[in-house]
């Protein structure tokens, strides 16, 4: 089906990988991971026709229809929902426009037959090409099974949010039934039950899939292979399995590349011990005496040590030279919190909210104390998003009381990133955060991956998961007690969520997290609250995972 061999892509004087080589078949499941910054998306860009190459092969075989849903589905321009869902359909929602066009020409009387029935017989054609109504009524599935079935398709896209818009596209996608799925990032945005429909039907796709995910558990459930690639390398590797097989070969190949150079160091340091020895007993003879003869043999005693270097040399110049594994730089992040202040920290009094005519909370009453892990979860649209911007102030409830406790601090990592300021750069966000002299803010932000003069670039000029690590940062900051957490692992690559989730684990305030992966769940939170119409409901820890 696709068969890439020895591909290179460069940015700059940046080389981002070499040497990449693979092959795709009918069937392949495949994961394909790396921290942010390692050129997921770039290859998935490449291999898709959107992107470059510097170097290498890619063969596709002839017929084979590619679907591909890009990370940044989400910033689609200005248009409708019709015209969002038209660019992976290819334009079906256009073409049945044109077909309803084409047949309100029949009840034209001042039309002329003859050019009524061409421009129909086109419309039709044209539609049929693309799926037809088999296609369209499978659109619609989706677009329910998405949360999305009640949209009309010239709904303005500015009045959806990014998760919708990428809800919409991958419905689309799907609707089309490529041969190979090329997903970026397809869970960002997905509830729980979306989620699981999703694995279901990924997992029984009779054609390709290669996805770039950071849900664990997702990719145990739906990939039998994974792809590496490595920053350190700059190449990719192969694993067979799923994601949790993937870690444990990658431990087992750590494990025997440190136990390797181990080893080596220990026979350097053998060798090493011998020629100084040599070395010692040649230089003592020679120092003894000015006896020619004598001195002759000394010089035979270290020919050795001479030889016995070299061949240190070239051992250690060697292709199979043993070296020791490379630690990669991550985040260093320290929620130091606070144990003091109010045991009542967040309390909702039969709180109700409507937006648009509709109720979306409903009667809330909640009380989170010092010290609450809680995973705030319900479907898309349920009211998790509002029930934060609540408490948080962000927006008034039409009636209720929301009360904060004395000496709490509340700190709000919002799902869309609004809360960052898009024109000022890194280091100017952090300043509006903190007084802190710039020397200390530098430091501060190399421990977020910003540093040199990525601190002088602009916030809207960031990736989404530069951006999420920046707000992240923020938090940090600004000394908060209570974290309200909107999603905020969406952009984090698989090593950030983990460093995330142990740095959450030490934090000694309170947490409430829109949560839908459930290794995360599973890790740090002690309740979990679903939204149900409205009305939080506690649910079991165990059932909710």
């Amino acid at each position: 089906m696709f068969s890439v061999n020895d591909l290179s892509k460069r940015f700059g004087d940046t080389l981002l990988f070499e040497h990449v080589t693979f092959s795709i078949n009918t069937g392949d499941r495949i994961g394909l991971v790396g921290p942010n910054g390692s050129g997921k998306s770039t290859l998935l860009r490449m291999l898709v026709g959107d992107e470059p190459r510097d170097g290498g092969a890619i063969t596709q075989a002839p017929g084979t229809a590619v679907g591909y849903l890009r990370q940044g589905f989400a910033d689609a321009p200005d248009g409708t929902l019709g015209g969002l869902l038209d660019i992976p359909t290819h334009g079906l929602i256009a073409a049945q426009a044109a077909l309803d066009a084409a047949t309100t020409g029949f009840s034209d009387p001042d039309r002329d037959p003859d050019e009524v029935a061409g421009a129909f017989e086109r419309a039709t054609d044209r539609f049929e090409a693309l799926g037809g109504y088999a296609t369209m009524a499978e659109l619609e599935g989706l677009l329910d099974r998405f949360g999305l079935g009640d949209m009309a398709m010239n709904r303005p896209l500015a009045t959806l949010s990014g998760g919708q818009k990428t809800r919409a596209g991958l419905a689309a996608l799907l609707a089309s039934h490529p041969d190979l799925l090329v997903l970026d990032e397809p869970t960002n945005h997905l509830d729980s039950s979306a989620l699981a429909w999703l694995e279901a039907f990924l997992t029984g796709y009779q054609g390709a899939i290669l996805i770039v995910s950071h849900d664990r558990g997702f990719l145990d459930a739906v990939v039998t292979r994974i792809f590496e690639l490595d920053p350190v390398t700059r190449t990719l590797k192969t694993y067979a399995g799923n994601y949790t097989a993937f870690v444990a070969a990658k431990r087992h190949e750590e494990e025997e590349a440190e136990a390797a150079w181990q080893r080596q160091q220990a026979e350097v340091a053998r060798i090493k011990r011998d020629i100084q020895a040599i070395e010692s007993k040649a230089r003592t003879i020679e120092a003894s005496t000015i006896d020619y003869a004598i001195r002759k043999k000394a010089a035979k005693i270290a020919r050795p040590g001479v030889v016995r270097k070299k061949k240190l040399e070239r051992m250690l110049d060697a292709d199979d030279a043993a070296t020791r594994p490379e630690r990669r730089w991550g985040m260093s992040l320290d929620f130091a919190g606070s144990a003091d202040g109010a045991r009542d920290v967040i309390r909702l009094t039969n709180v109700h909210v409507a937006l648009g005519g509709h109720e979306v909370l409903s009667g809330v009453d909640l009380l989170v104390r010092h010290g609450d892990r809680v995973a705030l979860v319900g479907p898309n649209g349920s009211g998790k998003t509002t029930l934060m911007r609540v408490i948080t102030g962000d927006l008034a409830p039409d009636a209720g009381e929301v009360r904060i406790g004395a000496g709490v601090k509340v700190g709000y990592f919002a799902q869309e990133q609004q809360t960052l300021d898009r024109e000022r750069t890194v280091l100017e966000q952090a300043r509006a955060a903190a007084a802190m002299s710039e020397s200390d803010l530098r430091t501060f932000l190399h421990k977020f991956l910003f540093g040199g003069d990525t601190v002088h670039r602009r916030v809207g000029d960031l990736s989404y998961g530069e951006r999420a690590r920046l707000m992240l940062a923020l938090l940090v900051l600004r000394g908060n007690t209570v974290l309200l957490l909107d999603e905020p692992l969406n952009h984090l690559d698989i090593e950030a969520r983990e460093e995330f989730e142990q740095a959450l684990e030490q934090f000694q305030g309170t947490t409430m997290m829109v949560l839908h992966d459930r290794y995360t769940v599973q890790r740090l939170a002690n309740r979990v609250i679903e939204l149900r119409d409205g009305v939080p409901v506690e649910a079991d820890l165990e059932v909710a995972v």
